[in-house]
């Protein structure tokens, strides 16, 4: 389990808004969603009202309201954790809207209560007791939790990804946002997570354009065929659009009738007058400097951009792809990026800069960061498989007694542990161990390490100091100052 002190990814802020403003507003449930530029925060709530503020990577994040009790799977707190909900075999059965309309009255009757509730946290999110703790989720992270197929079946919750979706909801609401560059360690599901998104948004939205990207056209198009499509197909008929043409298609999705949401006013039939136009697609583009050059996005997931080798340049990419997201000054879509980093000689250096003019410590006069996205890292001990217990929680540090994992399989070594083991065997190989750096990044600095032959410098050395540097709390070993010639004479 977490031990006090080690989570440095984020913390709950206290006094941002003062109390009885605070008890005003949620009583009349009147906050907005997205940047409230009064307290500086970026409001993710759908419901109006503001329960913890959260500060990740210097961006404050208001959740909605922790409701007065949770969904519970267990009246006993160690039996209290996410476990996705049974979808009835009877709702199974329907493939499409125009089934349910030809469905008897009492049918409906029996199920649109957990249609509608279905609907709601898709929108607005959800709550549930975690190891007997309040814990919220976004709708997307529900989507991607509850009804996205992926290779192993459900995913697993994690409170890694958890705090991407809370991340990516902000950059979703923020209107000075384009979205959101995550720097990722291997296997984090960002390929998966970045497919579900892509469907979730596509289902919702009208004349509507969902593009995908990667280090290759073919890895492009394989993220579209066996991940897009998949989690398309497999959801149920009252989320499920109806599509053009095939049902596994291979160069584009294209949903042209919606699906209506189901409510008890409505369930007797969801008249085809309802049904207007969706006209939605998700399709792929070859790995170019100019895909998408010219065209409107909503949405664009970015994978393994920081893997893009010559004569491709993800900057000069993004550089065109930006305009894609904008109409002037307004912000009309989205861009998620994320990668694990190559050598700087094999893509990595363009997407490192990238991911520094991402930074949110530095904005512009419009309040926009440089490359106008928002740039998360989560470092490996939070997210590394094998060491995430059933609540979703990373083992830091080697337990003293062992603890039940996600996977059902017990936990007796702590990831910084397994790690740091790596580290040790690795060390007389500095080609190999930067690779490791990479793919299993602790720091920033870790996951845009070099190779060490194309440095002229014993870069074994220089690395070893950085992680020295980074070990250390700097207040406490730093001083700022100015050097001045000393009696003001110049002499040396």
């Amino acid at each position: 389990m977490q031990k006090e002190g080690q989570n440095s990814l984020y913390r709950i802020l206290k006094n941002v808004i003062p109390k009885n403003i605070l008890t005003k507003k949620n009583n009349a449930k009147t906050w907005e969603y997205g940047y409230n530029d009064k307290y500086d925060i970026v409001v993710i709530s759908k419901d109006g009202t503001i329960g913890d503020i959260y500060l990740l990577n210097n961006l404050k994040i208001a959740l909605p309201k922790t409701p007065a009790s949770s969904y519970t799977l267990d009246n006993s707190k160690k039996n209290q954790y996410w476990k996705p909900f049974h979808y009835p075999k009877e709702l199974k059965r329907i493939k499409s809207i125009f089934q349910w309309n030809d469905m008897p009255t009492a049918f409906k009757n029996e199920w649109v209560d957990y249609i509608e509730e279905e609907f709601n946290r898709r929108e607005k999110g959800f709550y549930f007791s975690n190891n007997g703790i309040p814990t919220y989720i976004t709708g997307a992270h529900y989507m991607y939790l509850q009804w996205t197929k992926i290779d192993i079946g459900h995913p697993d919750f994690r409170e890694a990804n958890r705090l991407f979706y809370l991340f990516w909801e902000a950059c979703r609401a923020d209107k000075r946002s384009f979205g959101m560059c995550y720097l990722k360690i291997r296997r984090s599901g960002f390929s998966f997570m970045g497919s579900s998104e892509s469907v979730n948004t596509a289902t919702l939205a009208k004349d509507a354009r969902v593009g995908v990207l990667s280090k290759t056209g073919a890895d492009a198009k394989k993220m579209f065929t066996d991940k897009v499509v998949p989690i398309s197909n497999n959801y149920p008929f009252f989320f499920k659009p109806i599509q053009d043409g095939m049902d596994k298609p291979k160069t584009e999705l294209a949903y042209r009738i919606p699906a209506s949401k189901i409510t008890k006013k409505n369930m007797s039939h969801v008249h085809s007058e309802m049904l207007d136009g969706l006209d939605t697609t998700i399709d792929w583009k070859n790995t170019a400097d100019n895909s998408y050059d010219g065209e409107k996005l909503m949405l664009l997931i970015h994978d393994e951009s920081g893997k893009w080798s010559k004569p491709d340049n993800i900057l000069n990419n993004w550089r065109v792809t930006k305009t894609c997201l904008r109409l002037g000054s307004k912000v009309i879509g989205k861009c998620l990026m994320g990668s694990t980093c190559n050598a700087l000689e094999k893509g990595g250096e363009n997407f490192k800069k990238v991911y520094n003019e991402s930074s949110l410590d530095t904005r512009n006069a419009n309040g926009q960061t440089k490359s106008g996205l928002y740039n998360l890292f989560i470092p490996m001990e939070w997210n590394m498989e094998g060491f995430i217990d059933r609540y979703g929680m990373p083992v830091f540090t080697s337990p003293e007694q062992e603890v039940l994992g996600v996977d059902g399989e017990y936990i007796y070594q702590g990831a910084i542990d397994y790690w740091n083991n790596e580290v040790d065997a690795l060390k007389k190989d500095a080609d190999a161990l930067n690779e490791f750096y990479r793919q299993f990044p602790r720091t920033e600095s870790h996951a845009f390490r070099d190779e060490s032959k194309s440095s002229l410098f014993n870069s074994t050395k220089i690395y070893q100091q950085i992680d020295y540097n980074d070990s250390l709390i700097p207040e406490h070993h730093l001083t700022r100052g100015k050097f001045y010639w000393k009696d003001g004479i110049k002499d040396t």
